[in-house]
């Protein structure tokens, strides 16, 4: 897509980022939605707004165009693992969300790792827009399965009590905050991962072509470590209380992944840069199905729209490092550097998680009766 469209290394990092901008904006509104309308209805717009925008980046024909789509692209796709997090708040009670969270993440990072083994067959195939008509397609697919086959809730339970809030308790709330803080690093962070990590290793650490083959271990490190935070959490729920369950797992979940990011700054052999990033990696995704879950532990059934607020934390974090990585590498001619303020955001989320308390839940000023 670069050589077709003629696009610099400094464009792409900005295709990145206006997707993440676009999806940032659209995180509350769309959690708000859930919380209203139920996951199944909201799940299935987005993916069926994801599958359209999948195509259409296929077809773009110039630079601005391809901005333009990817924009649109996240501002409708904002909002997936929000209402990811109403369903699994449906059908998942506090002391076993750990491990729904733990599988649901494990899944995405499953599905990155075997992308590149789908997506390079089609391209060499059939050309690289091709994949993304393929891919649109399934999407299309799935949304119809979804829609067919899943519910709101356990046929025997109650109808829903949602409750209202205004938006001073949620801004008001220290918790919150404190987990905002923490995504933000944790997902800079991954936003290397996702846009720079092969350039890194190429240009930054003189990776060979057949040496690439070891990239996949980051993902497949992270992918473990999903279940296991997930099982973990749960496990000690019924040994220390849900609140230093939480704080747990995701204080030693960002104090390993600080520590990884740090001595992969020394390593020197590239197996030794590899496993570094990889259990930084790693420490990140076994603190990540416990954010999520924490989201629904503060909100109650306005989980939807607190997850919205974190994750926007989230995708803001993981845009300014789409561009900041790259600058950073201009004006300082070594690609090192840039992992710096990453073990740095790491090491203060670690902090942040000791100052997160699941059982202060956000104030809600009334409650409404609804079918859903």
């Amino acid at each position: 897509m670069q050589d077709a469209l003629a696009i610099s290394p400094e464009q792409w990092g900005w295709v990145g980022t206006v997707f993440l901008l676009g999806y940032a904006a659209f995180e509350i509104p769309s959690g708000h939605l859930g919380d209203r309308l139920g996951a199944r209805a909201i799940l299935t717009r987005i993916v069926l707004w994801w599958s359209v925008f999948t195509a259409f980046t296929g077809a773009v024909s110039a630079y601005p165009l391809l901005l333009l789509v990817r924009l649109l692209f996240g501002a409708g796709e904002a909002g997936a693992f929000p209402n990811a997090s109403v369903a699994i708040s449906h059908w998942f009670s506090p002391a076993t969300r750990g491990r729904a969270f733990g599988l649901f993440t494990m899944c995405s990072q499953i599905g990155g790792a075997l992308s590149p083994l789908l997506v390079l067959p089609i391209q060499q195939a059939f050309g690289w827009r091709m994949s993304f008509f393929v891919f649109g397609s399934i999407g299309a697919l799935w949304a119809a399965a979804w829609f067919w086959q899943y519910r709101d809730r356990p046929s025997t339970a109650e109808p829903a009590l949602v409750e209202h809030a205004t938006w001073r308790p949620i801004l008001e709330s220290r918790d919150l905050w404190a987990i905002m803080g923490l995504t933000f690093g944790y997902v800079y962070t991954m936003g290397f991962f996702q846009t720079w990590f092969h350039t890194y290793l190429v240009k930054g650490r003189s990776f060979s072509e057949q040496a690439l083959s070891l990239s996949a271990l980051p993902y497949a490190f992270g992918a473990v470590a999903n279940l296991l935070g997930g099982l973990t959490c749960d496990w000690l729920v019924a040994r220390v209380g849900i609140r230093w369950s939480r704080r747990f797992v995701g204080m030693a979940g960002l104090t390993s992944a600080a520590a990884g990011m740090t001595c992969a700054l020394f390593a020197t052999s590239h197996f030794a840069v590899i496993l570094c990033l990889s259990l930084s990696y790693a420490g990140v995704t076994f603190q990540q199905p416990v954010v999520w879950a924490s989201c629904l532990d503060i909100g109650g059934t306005r989980g939807g729209v607190v997850s919205g607020f974190m994750n926007t934390a989230g995708q803001i974090g993981g845009a300014v490092s789409s561009v900041a990585f790259g600058y950073i590498v201009k004006a300082t001619g070594n690609y090192n550097i840039p992992l710096i303020p990453m073990a740095a955001f790491l090491a203060i989320g670690a902090l942040l998680w000791r100052l997160v308390d699941v059982t202060c839940r956000i104030p809600m000023q009334s409650e409404k009766a609804v079918s859903v």
